[in-house]
């Protein structure tokens, strides 16, 4: 019977690696996204997530598994959000409740700001390209089109 609780321990520990993998996927996202467009559209998604999380009354869904799963091992489930109940006995021994959410908060819009920046590049090269370019076929002004989006967004340079 003692092998069920550690089970349900070790997959808690499986979820608490989860959860720290996705913080750090939150705010360093940008770094591992430049030239693919999957993983980026999946930052945005996570960063989206994570605003909303912070400013929103939700609960986490990695916290509630975790929270089950160590109450389902004979374990006592802590109380309130995993980062302040992993950061705060890791690295800040007193700090508020209110600190880490608002840094994260800070995190998430900046990241979003720097997607922002690179859409607005490639708004500003689209409307160069068309400003510039003498009446010609659509599938030319298409081909630059998609040259300055890949150019700036997939590898984060200018034309």
């Amino acid at each position: 019977m003692h092998v069920v609780p550690n089970v349900y321990s070790t997959l808690a520990t499986s979820v608490l690696f989860v959860h720290a993998f996705f913080i750090v996927w939150v705010v360093f996202g940008t770094s591992f996204t430049r030239s693919r467009p999957i993983l980026c559209w999946l930052h945005i998604a996570s960063l989206i997530w994570g605003l909303l999380k912070e400013l929103l009354p939700w609960p986490c869904p990695l916290t509630l598994l975790e929270n089950w799963l160590e109450q389902r091992a004979n374990v006592a489930p802590y109380q309130g959000g995993f980062l302040l109940h992993y950061m705060d006995k890791l690295v800040y021994p007193d700090i508020s409740a209110t600190t880490l959410p608002v840094g994260g908060v800070i995190v998430c819009v900046f990241n979003l700001a720097f997607y922002g920046r690179q859409a607005w590049r490639i708004r500003n090269q689209i409307e160069a390209i068309g400003a510039s370019s003498q009446p010609r076929a659509n599938a030319s002004l298409v081909a630059r089109i998609r040259t300055a989006a890949r150019l700036i967004f997939l590898r984060g340079t200018t034309p």
